[in-house]
């Protein structure tokens, strides 16, 4: 938090050894001296400091761009001149503006993609973070946000503040984020937005907003545990259209909702989709312009199997499928390998399920499980 004390004595020094240690790797594509910085308030002041980390990275390498990540520099300000390429932090979808993110204050803008565009329509603009997106793996709670972004804060449906996890529908967010359906369109609309990162692909431990009390954050795509979360296939829907997959949320285990509403997502990376619950057809639908999940919102639950048959281009394409499951009674294991080096190193990833009898995962189950090893070996974590 002291740093800033040192940074006139060090700042050169550091900078210049970070460039020296990695320029020869081929996977460095461009330098940053910065991100979300203070110094984008600063006005000229700040400029000074940004020209000056531009001109020791561009003495070191003089053949890569540099970059500094703005969450708050506009396309008219000073700071955004310093850059090669143009970093745009949350800023692209736009922050706290429209819709249910009005309301909150703070750094607002909307959508900026065009605006830096039209500023600086010869540098690469691309997305350096975005989304921000919470998510429990595997919970859900309702009713579910029948928009495609919605704030954390104040939803009703959006979390279980009591047991503090988030619903896996992938629609809510920080107060300055967007969803990944959100994010995809704003570039799809700009498509001279080279791409985007997304905050976080994994989550992390540290940082635990929405919920302080936590000891992780809940921003991942996917878990501390290494296990997909729902965006994980949204994701993947949209970035592997080659790939063929249909998958569908929630999970289908809802004793007490029996007779209610419960909306089925589906993420695929065909065109259309068509639901069946216990094999009526509950309808076909077809992604519209800048859509990126198909919808049936008033799905009345009953227990058994949902279907999702996709469709690409008028033919079959994915079939996907989540089933009722009957009550835990058994462990699984399964190792990601059959054999690990003798050097007290290596390891082995273990996923456990908890099973019903017919061999079902049962999505609900929350046993308490100890591990233990008799042979030779260390359990790590």
């Amino acid at each position: 938090k002291r740093q800033h004390l040192i940074f006139s004595d060090w700042h050169e020094q550091d900078l210049r050894s970070m460039i020296r240690r990695s320029r020869n790797s081929p996977s460095v594509i461009m330098w940053s001296f910065g991100n979300e910085v203070g110094e984008q308030y600063h006005g000229t002041a700040g400029v000074v400091t940004g020209r000056r980390l531009r001109e020791i990275a561009k003495d070191e390498d003089p053949t890569r761009p540099v970059t500094s990540a703005m969450n708050v520099a506009k396309p008219d300000s000073a700071f955004a001149e310093i850059s090669d390429v143009i970093s745009l932090n949350y800023q692209g979808e736009g922050m706290r503006w429209a819709g249910p993110y009005a309301k909150f204050s703070g750094n607002k803008a909307p959508p900026q993609y065009q605006p830096f565009h039209d500023r600086f329509p010869d540098k690469v603009i691309l997305s350096s973070e975005n989304s921000c997106v919470f998510t429990s793996r595997g919970e859900y709670f309702f009713p579910v946000y029948d928009g495609i972004s919605a704030p954390f804060h104040e939803m009703k449906g959006a979390a279980d503040a009591k047991r503090r996890h988030v619903s896996s529908y992938e629609l809510y967010t920080e107060q300055f984020g967007a969803s990944a359906d959100k994010v995809f369109a704003a570039q799809e609309k700009h498509p001279f937005v080279a791409g985007g990162f997304v905050w976080t692909g994994w989550d992390y431990l540290g940082e635990p907003s929405p919920f302080y009390e936590s000891r992780s954050s809940y921003y991942g795509i996917v878990d501390l545990a290494g296990f997909p979360k729902n965006k994980y296939y949204l994701y993947q829907s949209h970035w592997r259209p080659d790939l063929p997959m249909a998958h569908i949320l929630p999970h289908w285990n809802w004793a007490k909702r029996i007779g209610e509403v419960t909306p089925v997502h589906v993420f695929t990376s065909g065109d259309e989709a068509e639901l069946f619950l216990n094999g009526d057809s509950l309808g076909r639908k077809k992604k519209g312009d800048f859509e990126y999940r198909l919808r049936w919102d008033d799905v009345v639950y009953e227990p058994g199997e949902l279907k999702a048959v996709a469709y690409k281009g008028g033919k079959l394409w994915a079939t996907g499928n989540v089933r009722t499951t009957g009550l835990a009674a058994k462990l699984s294991l399964e190792a990601d390998r059959t054999t690990i080096a003798n050097d007290g190193r290596d390891l082995a990833f273990i996923t456990l399920r908890v099973d019903d009898e017919d061999g079902l995962t049962v999505p609900r189950a929350d046993n308490l499980i100890t591990f233990e090893i008799s042979a030779s070996g260390e359990i790590v974590a």
